[in-house]
């Protein structure tokens, strides 16, 4: 069973942190179950493409030029 963002929130080691480091706590632990088992090349892949659809679902687009 896929853990829900709840299950997240409350896991026993994080549920008495202050809420600003339980949201980051919490995400920190997603990102670590998501990318069990998977090559740290193709998480990366996955990470940006879904990067790439967020900003696109707002009409921008992700600029890797870096300041140059």
């Amino acid at each position: 069973m896929e853990k829900t963002w709840d299950d997240y929130m409350n896991d026993p080691d994080i549920i008495n942190e202050p809420m600003g480091l339980r949201i980051t706590y919490a995400m920190r632990l997603k990102v670590q179950d998501e990318k069990k088992g998977i090559p740290e090349a193709v998480y990366s892949a996955m990470a940006s493409k879904r990067a790439e659809d967020f900003l696109a679902s707002f009409g921008k687009t992700l600029r890797y030029d870096l300041g140059r």
